[in-house]
């Protein structure tokens, strides 16, 4: 592979943390995830999606502008009316990374299990 290629793979693997943070970043409230909750439903005005909310509408559009750079929703506006979308793809990214995770944590603990039925196994052995 060239340098040029190593520096591409680099640039997208950089982008693509950067995405995460932000994504993590804006879950990270539990406004912004109930927002995201009530989006896996379908699109919503700003209005409708701040109506549960005991905020002020400029407090709650701030929520909104997170969850937009973090990349989990997109909005348009429809004459007066703000709309709001999920973008699956920001939570594909999260759900692979957590799932990798998840998957590298089971095996070590099934490691750990394994050694310690081992070590039982051995110390009954021994009696």
């Amino acid at each position: 592979m060239t340098a040029k290629g190593r520096r591409a793979i680099l640039c997208r693997m950089e982008n693509q943390r950067h995405q995460l943070d932000r994504a993590f970043a804006a879950l990270s409230d539990p406004t912004r995830r109930a927002v995201v909750a009530r989006l896996c439903l379908g699109e919503a005005s700003v209005g409708e999606l701040a109506e549960p909310f005991s905020i002020g509408l400029p407090t709650f559009l701030k929520h909104i502008r997170v969850l937009e750079d973090g990349g989990l929703l997109e909005t348009r506006k429809t004459g007066r009316v703000r709309m709001c979308a999920l973008k699956p793809e920001a939570l594909r990214q999260t759900d692979i990374w957590l799932s990798e995770h998840l998957r590298i944590w089971a095996a070590r603990l099934d490691r750990m299990d394994a050694h310690i039925q081992r070590r039982k196994k051995e110390m009954r052995n021994d009696e």
